[in-house]
């Protein structure tokens, strides 16, 4: 699939439906970016793996993104600026082509919206190494083959939830980013599924 090709069909897809919102008391809002960064001519999905010394989800990999604050104007702007602090991207380097659904944390007090956006150039990231380790681009072809998600079924307080797992070389994504990560992916696929 060609950036073109992504860039076409996302816009449709998220253009063809209704976003489900979701702003629970107790819940702190955040954002975060789902950036697909074109390399010699591979289509890739952009993740941050979380220092040791960040608050929630430590060491763990994420979409980059935070908490949205009372200035930001939007989620797209409270992801991008997110992005810029945590990786460096420039916000005007991205085009943001729309929101998946939002998503309450289930071990983390946050409703996230996700944003969908596009790397516009060639990005170098710079780490802000209190918050990011590494960043991880995974390519969107690998991510897409169903083989590569595994699933189970896990219990907290007495409801059951499934529990996405992507494993990329010796890395795990899982957790609300995997559940994003499936949403994505199948909008990508034009297989969308109410969980």
């Amino acid at each position: 699939m060609t950036l073109a090709e992504l860039r076409a069909r996302l816009k449709e897809a998220l253009n063809g439906r209704e976003r489900r919102r979701s702003r629970p008391k107790g819940l702190v809002p955040a954002a975060v970016l789902i950036l697909v960064v074109e390399r010699d001519g591979d289509l890739t999905v952009v993740f941050t793996k979380r220092t040791d010394r960040v608050a929630h989800h430590k060491g763990q990999f994420s979409f980059p993104g935070g908490t949205i604050e009372p200035e930001d104007p939007s989620e797209e702007a409270a992801a991008l600026r997110e992005a810029q602090e945590e990786v460096g991207l420039d916000p005007g380097d991205v085009e943001v082509l729309g929101l998946l659904d939002d998503q309450g944390g289930r071990a983390a007090p946050f409703v996230i919206t996700p944003v969908v956006g596009l790397a516009t150039r060639p990005v170098a990231f710079k780490l802000d190494r209190d918050e990011v380790e590494r960043v991880l681009e995974v390519p969107l072809s690998f991510l897409i083959d169903p083989s590569h998600c595994r699933t189970e079924i896990w219990e907290r307080d007495g409801e059951y939830y499934p529990i996405h797992f992507f494993e990329y070389e010796q890395d795990v994504i899982w957790g609300v980013t995997g559940r994003i990560l499936r949403r994505f992916l199948d909008l990508v696929a034009g297989s969308e599924e109410a969980e």
